[in-house]
């Protein structure tokens, strides 16, 4: 089917949740994708942070070839090979002791959720209220599910579908004084994404990360990290909280972990698992031995790799901030390992400058309006990143001389 014939199909028959770019992707190689016109394209967004090996990586497709002609799916009310292993390659790099595993990430966030309630009311042995209370960040973002919208702190994607789950108040990013003064006897859990990724690439503060993890700790509380974006090598290291050195209660993933196919898990420590009883939480499809299976090879393909992507992300990072000494456009560059953003000064200018890039074969996107967002993937060399700062250096120039452009036209008619 050409573009135009799927572009109409699927105005008639999908639900209208997606604004997409206009390109038919047909197939796909390392760091590269290809349209159905024959045109290559460098990828810097890997399916939103999902495809950290690129595609088609060699070893992920010996693992899908050997394992879809054994087993696909069995449901969790039978055993197979791969969950332990997979569970156990997770624990001892995150340093939490046990595993669930579902579909995605907003599946997880929901887990880790109804995890810390339960923990909260299993400890409720001496006729006390139990807690209950969630804290959560204002902008960040946990899904669209119930239970993770009503953890995100973003009016846009709340208030269509309110009201949403009750027993959650936001914190001020970063705002201490105001965890301090939400924080009581009845909170359960304080929610954190420890690099707010859809929100623009901010990562928390060391002060409040810590600051959460005592006030927890303290009260008997849990500190759930949303790991969904920044986890598994995103940020140079196994997880982002290692680079605060705290050890959260729950932490959940997803997007790369299968390499592509669906898979998200909430971890856990052991006395938090004990909250878990059989028949209070489940999947049909979570955890399949597809998915497992390829999930085991990207994490031994990810121990090579996490020295690589600590210094390409700061080689990529000394290259925006190169630009931004440049382009009076660029009010912001943050991030860490290769997870980085470009914060620009208006909404057009990102929206153009994403546009440009598309047109000249390179995948990035926006978001929060005025953010660029780079989420390449991990096997990109340094010649990938001067291309991706290249065009970019190109395109934010033509902005500018297009507005003086039209600043002076408008001179002219007045």
């Amino acid at each position: 089917m050409s573009l135009a014939s799927i572009i109409r199909a699927e105005r008639r028959l999908l639900l209208p949740t997606y604004e997409r770019q206009k390109v038919l992707f047909t197939h796909g190689r390392a760091v590269y994708l290809w349209d159905g016109s024959g045109k290559r394209y460098l990828d810097f967004l890997s399916g939103i942070g999902v495809n950290a090996l690129g595609h088609r990586h060699p070893a992920i497709q010996r693992v899908l070839r050997r394992q879809a002609v054994r087993l696909i799916h069995t449901s969790n009310l039978f055993y197979h090979p791969y969950q332990a292993e997979l569970a156990r390659r997770l624990a001892r790099i995150s340093g939490l002791d046990r595993a669930f595993f579902c579909n995605s990430g907003t599946e997880a966030w929901e887990g880790a959720l109804k995890l810390a309630r339960a923990y909260a009311r299993a400890r409720n042995h001496n006729g006390h209220k139990a807690k209950w209370r969630l804290l959560a960040l204002e902008n960040s973002f946990h899904g669209r599910t119930f239970g993770a919208l009503a953890t995100t702190g973003q009016a846009k994607y709340r208030h269509p579908f309110a009201p949403l789950v009750p027993g959650v108040n936001f914190v001020a990013f970063n705002d201490v004084q105001d965890l301090e003064r939400q924080f009581d006897g009845s909170v359960c859990a304080v929610c954190v994404e420890t690099i707010q990724g859809e929100a623009g690439i901010h990562p928390v503060s060391r002060e409040f990360l810590e600051r959460a993890r005592e006030l927890t700790a303290r009260s008997g509380a849990l500190l759930l990290v949303d790991e969904i974006q920044c986890g598994l090598g995103r940020t140079g290291k196994h997880f982002a909280y290692q680079h605060y050195g705290i050890l959260p209660d729950i932490v959940t993933v997803a997007k790369p972990l299968a390499a592509g196919l669906p898979l998200g898990a909430v971890l856990a420590t052991e006395s938090v698992a004990g909250g878990m009883q059989p028949g209070l939480h489940g999947t049909t499809f979570g955890g399949g031995p597809l998915a497992c299976a390829v999930a085991i090879e990207f994490l031994e393909q990810l121990e090579g790799l996490l020295d690589r992507i600590g210094k390409r992300g700061e080689y990529f990072l000394a290259g925006l901030e190169e630009l931004k000494s440049r382009h009076p456009q660029i009010k912001a560059v943050r991030g860490i390992g290769l997870m980085l953003a470009l914060e620009l000064d208006l909404a057009e200018t990102a929206r153009a400058v994403v546009g440009r890039l598309l047109a000249e074969g390179i995948l990035i996107n926006r978001t929060h309006d005025t953010v660029l967002r780079f989420l390449p993937p991990y096997i990109i060399d340094e010649e990938h990143i001067d291309e991706v700062t290249a065009a970019l250096d190109r395109a934010l120039g033509s902005r500018v001389a297009a507005r003086r452009r039209q600043d002076a036209a408008a001179r002219r008619a007045t």
